[in-house]
């Protein structure tokens, strides 16, 4: 299955809005150990498969972020990138304590069952509900958006006090992925 995430106006500059989801919203991501996978793994697309990552959250069952690829191949980046993450992250369910493990990968082998082409298991959703992010308003909505979803969950107070969200790096600090973060004053001019 292709993600397909193809841009059709040139003036984005190719970046896009997406959601890679865990299957049935599960809280695939509530442990550090999973969040640090997704963000070792996303380090790792930033230093050597060219993505370029200006705002992300790692919420419990899902990320948000805006991205683009500097060699116009997102589609494969993200597809990549949730195929190793899926891995990692039953690997990592399997061989720890986790209280839901029995939960977890009956969930996965569930999802895998459900597909076209079935396979043993299945962490992601297909779909990552991509957007065009097309101007300058919808690119700060979309960065409140990602920033504020720790807050509205009730995780924190303070969008900086997020750790996994690129939050922290637009107040000035530096956040466990690498982030190129936008000029927000300038995306008017």
């Amino acid at each position: 299955m292709h993600y397909v995430l193809r841009i059709s106006n040139p003036q984005t500059r190719g970046y896009i809005f997406l959601t890679p989801t865990a299957v049935e919203w599960a809280d695939v991501l509530l442990r550090p150990q999973q969040k640090n996978i997704i963000c070792e793994s996303l380090n790792y697309c930033v230093n050597e498969k060219g993505l370029e990552i200006f705002a992300y959250v790692i919420m419990s069952s899902h990320i948000h972020m805006i991205a683009r690829a500097k060699n116009e191949n997102l589609s494969a980046i993200i597809r990549d990138l949730k195929k190793y993450t899926s891995k990692q992250i039953i690997k990592e369910i399997e061989t720890s304590n986790e209280s839901r493990k029995e939960w977890l990968l009956e969930l996965f082998q569930k999802g895998g069952k459900k597909q076209k082409i079935k396979s043993k298991n299945q962490v992601w959703q297909y779909n990552n509900h991509a957007e065009e992010v097309y101007s300058a308003k919808f690119t700060l909505s979309k960065i409140h958006y990602i920033h504020m979803n720790p807050v509205e969950a009730g995780l924190v107070n303070r969008p900086e006090q997020y750790m996994y969200s690129s939050a922290i790096d637009y107040a000035g600090e530096k956040g466990p992925v690498i982030v190129s973060t936008l000029n927000l004053h300038n995306l008017y001019t």
